[in-house]
């Protein structure tokens, strides 16, 4: 059974900085392109940033600059470096496992989600 668990919400000054984290149980990790989702309340849920197994990363053009995707195959674990926050960041961010199709992710698993709140 595949579970991906988020860490690391919180909230944050604008201009600030937060990481989020995403742990991974079992063997999906090791094969899967990983992603970040994010929805706002009203709007609809978002890609943020994909990571393939070889590390290639693709960004949203809103968050381009600001926020780092990156993963630790070893540990299991996915991070989300958001730079520079902006109010407009406000959303629940999700966890996300599956694959490239394209220039987008298809999920196969979620995590529960983390909120990150950017106060102006």
């Amino acid at each position: 059974q595949v579970q991906l668990v988020e860490s690391g919400g919180g909230l944050v000054q604008a201009g600030g900085f937060l990481r989020l984290s995403c742990a991974a149980s079992g063997s999906i990790f090791n094969s899967a392109a990983m992603g970040w989702y994010r929805q706002a309340p009203g709007k609809q849920r978002e890609l943020v940033a994909t990571i393939t197994r070889g590390g290639n990363t693709n960004y949203a053009d809103s968050v381009k600059g600001r926020f780092t995707i990156s993963r630790d195959n070893a540990k299991n674990t996915m991070y989300l470096r958001m730079n520079s926050l902006k109010p407009e960041d406000t959303a629940v961010y999700y966890c996300a496992a599956g694959y490239i199709l394209g220039a987008t992710m298809v999920p196969d698993y979620w995590g529960q989600g983390t909120q990150v709140t950017v106060s102006a």
